[in-house]
């Protein structure tokens, strides 16, 4: 075998061979940037409160932080007695214990849905009618005092024929309500139930675009969560997943995927014993949904336990510790939001959280800190895949409160902006830090419980 000459090695492809290839290439790259734009950075809540309409006014969440508070004098009332309740470490509870306290004091509710739908039911048109308006008008009073929780909005009744004219006169009321106080909260969000064809979707994206030009609205101003609690929405005739489809369809307004625990396992035929979070039906359901959620805006929310914390110290203890594990579960698999039916969940809402968030916190803001200080030299970073990992996990336990800015600035070195940046999505990050400035920020101090 002859050796080439040297002066012939070289490229052989033109310029219009890689024009060819860029050609074919270049089409699915955009599109896969339209429907797969990287999750959204904002802030996202640990749970979402449900309460019917009629039960919300101006001091909802306030109400709720006291009861839990209550719950946890009567039930639990020094750290140790709440780790034996929920069966976790006594150590690490006193250490998130003032935490937990001062969560419930000041911002006990992060999320609250109003609901007009199975939680509420059909009281008739007159009633529906006052109740939505009052409940609403009440949290945007709240908003505008500086008391509503981050996000809030309204579950009103589904697309499905026979409650679609109700819904849609639920929502544009919600609206009325809102902006009659003033501005629409920029937490404001809705909730679309019992989803089971495409079209429903794209239904409520007209609807959506109608009551924007109806209310004054900037376009693409509301968006929409899709409550996943129907067989058609996980497996389609075609063997599809059409809740993937449904967030494309969504035309960017699809903010979550929230999953509905009981009527999703009801569907399939599940006796109600066996109904729960964790049945292998509702763990298939989850999966379908985190993949469908990759790479969009869409963020995911696990459902409910309908065990709640009411009754004699052994039957709290009981739903405590229940609560505790289920929260905890969610969290290790990717589900960093869930749904509370009663405020006496609250504590171990955060227990939970707060625990998952904790746990080798010291070495994750270790790494973290040696990141950003471009030990390798020069600033730059090595692995920028880690960086975004390790950013994301920690901005999450500072948003809810179990990590506080003081820890991650004194440790790390790293403040709001960079934590921000480092969260970016791989192909947006930068390589060294002296580039950290050209990424917009997600969350200030503001933001924060």
């Amino acid at each position: 075998m002859t050796g080439s000459d040297p002066a012939t090695v070289g490229p052989r492809l033109s310029a219009a061979d890689h024009a060819a290839v860029e050609d074919l290439v270049s089409p699915g790259e955009q599109r896969l940037a339209r429907q797969f734009p990287g999750p959204d950075l904002s802030r996202q809540p640990v749970h979402t409160a449900y309460l019917p309409a009629d039960a919300v006014a101006v001091d909802t969440p306030q109400r709720w932080g006291r009861a839990a508070l209550i719950a946890l004098d009567n039930h639990a009332p020094t750290a140790s007695a709440l780790a034996a309740a929920a069966g976790v470490d006594e150590a690490a509870t006193a250490a998130v214990w003032p935490l937990i306290r001062r969560k419930l004091t000041t911002q006990p509710i992060e999320d609250l849905r109003i609901d007009l739908e199975d939680g509420y039911g059909d009281r008739g048109d007159e009633a529906e009618d006052a109740d939505v308006s009052a409940a609403v008008t009440a949290l945007a009073r709240a908003e505008a005092a500086g008391g509503a929780p981050p996000v809030w909005g309204v579950r009103f009744k589904s697309l499905e024929a026979g409650t679609r004219a109700r819904g849609l006169r639920t929502l544009d009321l919600a609206l009325s309500s809102a902006l009659a106080v003033g501005p629409l909260p920029a937490g404001f969000v809705v909730t679309l139930p019992k989803v089971t064809t495409t079209e429903q979707v794209a239904g409520m994206v007209e609807a959506c675009a109608r009551l924007e030009r109806a209310h004054g609205l900037d376009e693409y101003r509301l968006h929409f969560e899709i409550q996943v609690e129907t067989p058609q929405s996980i497996l389609g005739p075609d063997g599809g997943a059409p809740v993937a489809r449904w967030i494309q369809e969504a035309d960017g307004r699809c903010s979550g995927l929230h999953f509905g625990t009981y009527d999703y396992t009801a569907a399939l035929g599940i006796a109600a014993a066996y109904q729960s979070m964790e049945h292998p039906a509702a763990d298939h359901a989850k999966a379908v949904m985190a993949l469908a959620a990759a790479g969009t805006r869409a963020r995911l929310s696990d459902g409910s336990t309908n065990v709640v914390p009411v009754g004699d110290e052994s039957v709290v203890h009981a739903a405590w510790a229940l609560h505790a594990r289920l929260v905890r579960r969610s969290l290790e698999r990717g589900y960093f939001q869930g749904w509370d039916l009663h405020p006496a969940q609250l504590p171990t809402r955060y227990l939970s959280t707060y625990l998952f968030f904790r746990d080798g916190l010291a070495v994750v803001l270790k790494r973290l800190g040696a990141f950003a200080s471009g030990s390798a030299g020069g600033g730059v970073m090595d692995e920028p895949a880690t960086a975004q990992a390790l950013a994301a996990f920690v901005r999450r336990g500072v948003h809810c409160g179990a990590v506080t800015l003081d820890e991650v600035q004194s440790q790390t070195g790293v403040d709001l902006a960079v934590l921000d940046a480092l969260a970016v999505r791989r192909g947006d990050l930068p390589t060294r830090l002296t580039d950290l400035s050209a990424i917009p920020t997600a969350m200030s101090a503001a933001d924060l419980p």
